[in-house]
């Protein structure tokens, strides 16, 4: 379910237009009197990523904490998963990350962040909503959120040492020393370009990195999980042994084997799956994927007494999922994985430092971990349009869809969905060659294109 501002990731959008200082504002303002109003001085602490953007709305979100009369805990520039994990270990009533994690630089994005490390509540994401707009109603009247006075005004913290115990948290996951093996991390020149390196530096690794130098505009530019292709050339260019794509607020990881080849979220669940299971770590033998994991992913690991259970697209629904079925692996194809039993979001770095686990312990080159794993023929492909809901709605877009579905049956599968975080209608084709799913993703995106013109 997603609201008027806070779709399936956050509050996401053109900075300057439709995500504004006075926004950000509005959700400090709100969050430093709903916390504080539950009983005493309520603590938020504040990440942010490397956007020009970013220091306007950590500072306007702060501005809007201390106004009500809480205290805003700055860790400046972090990752998402730092944010969760210090909100829930440090016991802060909450945390906000902005970011417009794989997105361009010109977009960017608030997420908030609960107690326990979680998404925050539907519920209270909607009371925000109606307080941005005006419609917040208490006992049958407009509700004005009052100015802290005197000496219930809040105050700002620097908050350094918050990504710092975040940081010696990652090293101590690790059981092995990377001493002798080279690795290579794109960091999107993202919010993780300064811990991705500590992490595996302080681990031994002899490490090359890529994506690492931001200027608040090169974001995600060319570089990170959603452009793998540099570090793939790195790897190879190199001789590394493997190399990890972060995104702009690291949340996400993809991987590059020995010989340059990409693996996407799906090999990573493959090979973290094998893994836990043979530790003895993977309860109920089972994990969680969504609907746009390929179908090569269950298929292999049924093969190894693995199933999968699935849910819609979206990390929260990984996570839901996930506490639903007792599962301790979830994630995405997109790099989004979750370990449960260490975290309960996805972190780009936790996944880097499992699959170096697996690869030290068993020593096996990421190739060799991959064995057994193989995908049907699938595209995906994202067709960017000015109203997606609607775009997915038009006579011919259904009529396009009804027609290739009834052409697949069950050879294959076709998924049509507006992005819960961009303008954007993602089209997914697995059918049983490349071609087929060439033709019929070009078949959807004409028919997105033309009812533009309607």
């Amino acid at each position: 379910m997603t609201g008027k501002y806070f779709g399936t990731d956050g509050f996401r959008g053109c900075a300057g237009d439709s995500i504004t200082s006075v926004h950000a504002f509005k959700v400090g303002r709100f969050l430093g009197w709903y916390y504080t109003a539950k009983g005493g001085r309520c603590r938020v602490v504040i990440g942010k990523d490397t956007r020009l953007s970013s220091y306007t709305l950590e500072y306007a979100l702060a501005a809007g904490v201390t106004a009500s009369g809480g205290d805003a805990y700055i860790m400046h520039v972090t990752t998402t998963p730092s944010v969760s994990f210090v909100t829930r270990c440090e016991g802060f009533d909450c945390g906000v990350m902005i970011s417009a994690s794989h997105n361009a630089f010109g977009d960017n994005g608030i997420k908030l962040i609960n107690s326990r490390g979680e998404k925050m509540e539907r519920g209270v994401l909607n009371l925000i909503e109606d307080y941005i707009d005006g419609k917040l109603f208490i006992g049958g009247e407009p509700f004005i959120v009052p100015f802290a006075r005197g000496d219930k005004i809040g105050r700002t913290v620097d908050y350094v040492a918050g990504r710092n115990r975040y940081t010696g948290h990652l090293i101590s996951l690790s059981t092995c020393s990377y001493k002798g093996v080279k690795v290579g991390l794109d960091c999107a020149n993202g919010s993780g370009y300064k811990i991705a390196r500590s992490v595996f530096d302080a681990l031994g690794a002899t490490v090359y990195a890529i994506g690492d130098n931001p200027n608040g505009i090169n974001v995600n530019d060319g570089c990170g999980s959603t452009s793998p292709q540099a570090l793939a050339r790195a790897v190879k260019d190199n001789a590394l042994d493997v190399g990890f794509a972060f995104d702009g607020d690291a949340d996400r990881c993809i991987c590059v084997d020995e010989r340059g080849k990409i693996v996407d979220g799906d090999g990573i669940l493959y090979i973290a799956a094998k893994f836990l299971k043979e530790k003895g770590e993977l309860l109920g033998d089972r994990i969680v994927a969504t609907v746009m994991s390929n179908g090569g992913l269950k298929e292999s690991l049924a093969a190894e007494g693995i199933a999968v259970e699935e849910c819609a697209v979206g990390d929260s629904f990984v996570y839901a999922k996930m506490c639903e079925s007792g599962a301790v692996l979830g994630g995405e194809q997109s790099g989004h994985v979750i370990f449960g039993k260490l975290e309960n979001t996805g972190d780009g770095l936790v996944t880097a430092i499992m699959i170096m686990e697996a690869m030290v312990e068993r020593g096996k080159t990421l190739s060799e971990l991959l064995q057994g794993f193989y995908k049907k023929p699938q595209m995906t492909v994202n067709v960017r349009v000015r109203d997606k809901v609607a775009a997915v709605k038009s006579a011919a877009v259904i009529a396009v869809v009804e027609r290739a579905k009834k052409e697949l049956g069950a050879r294959g599968r076709l998924i049509v969905r507006p992005s819960g975080t961009e303008e954007v209608v993602r089209i997914t084709v697995e059918a049983p060659g490349q071609e087929e799913c060439g033709r019929i993703c070009r078949e959807l995106e004409n028919a997105l294109l033309s009812g533009e013109g309607e």
